[in-house]
């Protein structure tokens, strides 16, 4: 009887869920904590906007050190170090004191986790089938907004018994766990684990094709992957996504409290709800998009129009979320938007996987740079905007950014390679 294949291949996509849901737990505490740590700190949004910014900066600026660095180093080492890092950042933030220890703190917290999604995308190039692909990376983004959906209650709950500081105590502790854990347990390619039997290596292998492997310490072919249209493309709709994004993880709890009138506890719940809405909507447009392209085919119209169809659904929920005047309805629509942007993720993070191969982490870390530029104008940009404008105004701007989205999305082409085998360059 042949042997059947281990699945130690789902357990390190598992492993690696739980490292993205601690990503969106550091980072949206601050968001909850934010009104109160405006009042002790004596910050206005203007200024607690720019302490946002600064992660987001930070976050958008060492994305490509931080993809280089899984592609060369592999992501065992690489993803100890950075979680590492981050969770430290995180903690410290508990014992800043104004608005300079703030923006230091931030800003060194998003150097560490700007490496986390591309090394975590090359975490998975060696290990995910590729007809699983968009499934994998909608799962994976699903656990990142899970784990901030759940996080503001949790927080408030924290900040009601213990104040606002314990929160980052409580949230960095767990990252040094799982950094811990990751180096002992995970390998950097199947075959150095352990627990893979031949059946899986001899899967693995055969999704992933003859091809030979790269190296680790390779050099990374720059030059190559900044050549690929598909890429800038895929770049240009990134920054969309992170400025629509943005505004419901760094502001969307204070929005609720300071203009549609809840208090803190109920804040709490409201703000959890669109973010656990996205888990849906990741795990959706990942699924989607591998049935679409095992039943076509056509990997480019897979991916195209998946993405396209989230930024719509994401447009349908902004628009009326904002001209609402009741609160309820407005944290509903919220949801259908939320939803919607989140469709597109899973699709976004497969096509690094679908055209960069061994150097997907480095592919990866150009668009998430770009897609986190994004979000750190339209954070720095929203308290000024409420500043002088009122609240509706960075909505409407969301809602423009999802239509530019859509229209981009239909100009990317998953199925042109950069690189034919290896680091050989490919595509035009």
């Amino acid at each position: 009887m042949p042997e059947r294949p281990t699945r130690v291949r789902h357990a390190v996509l598992w492993v690696t869920v739980v490292a993205y849901m601690i990503t969106y737990m550091d980072r949206v505490v601050i968001a909850t904590t934010g009104t109160t740590m405006r009042e002790e700190l004596g910050l206005d949004i203007a200024t607690f906007a720019w302490a946002l910014g600064a992660f987001r900066l930070a976050y958008s600026i060492f994305q490509l050190p931080g993809g280089w660095l899984g592609d060369r180093f592999g992501p065992r080492k690489a993803l100890t170090l950075i979680v590492t890092w981050w969770s430290v950042f995180t903690s410290l933030t508990a014992y800043t004191f104004n608005a300079a220890s703030l923006f230091a703190c931030r800003f060194l917290f998003g150097m560490g986790e700007a490496g986390a999604f591309p090394i975590a995308t090359r975490s998975l190039s060696r290990w995910i089938l590729p007809a699983e692909r968009g499934w994998a990376q909608g799962v994976t983004h699903a656990g990142s907004r899970l784990g901030a959906a759940f996080t503001p209650p949790l927080v408030t709950w924290l900040m009601v018994v213990y104040g606002w500081r314990v929160p980052f105590l409580v949230f960095g502790l767990i990252g040094i766990v799982w950094a811990a854990f990751w180096y002992l347990w995970y390998r950097d390619t199947p075959e150095e684990h352990s627990s893979v039997n031949e059946a899986e290596l001899a899967l693995i292998r055969e999704g992933l094709g003859k091809k030979k492997q790269t190296p680790l310490n390779t050099k990374v072919p720059w030059s190559a992957i900044f050549s690929s249209r598909t890429l800038w493309v895929l770049s240009a709709m990134y920054f969309c996504y992170g400025w629509c994004l943005a505004i419901y993880l760094d502001w969307f709890p204070t929005y609720l409290k300071e203009f549609r009138g809840y208090d803190i506890k109920k804040m709490g719940y409201y703000a959890a709800l669109p973010l656990l809405a996205g888990v849906f909507g990741d795990l959706l447009g990942g699924w989607w998009t591998d049935r679409w392209a095992e039943k076509t085919g056509n990997l480019k119209a897979a991916r195209t129009t998946v993405g396209a169809i989230g930024f719509g659904l994401a447009l349908a929920g902004i628009l009326p979320a904002t001209m609402t005047g009741d609160p309820e309805l407005c944290v509903m629509y919220s949801c259908l938007a939320v939803f919607g942007i989140e469709v597109t993720v899973g699709v976004s993070w497969a096509v690094p996987l679908d055209i960069g191969g061994d150097f997907a982490g480095s592919v990866a870390s150009v668009m998430n740079m770009f897609g986190n530029f994004g979000g750190t104008i339209s954070t720095v940009a929203l308290g000024y905007l409420v500043k002088s404008y009122g609240w509706n105004v960075p909505f409407y701007a969301g809602a423009g950014f999802c239509l530019l989205g859509g229209i981009l999305y239909l100009g990317i082409d998953a199925s042109r390679h950069i690189f034919a085998s290896g680091g050989e360059a490919h595509e035009n």
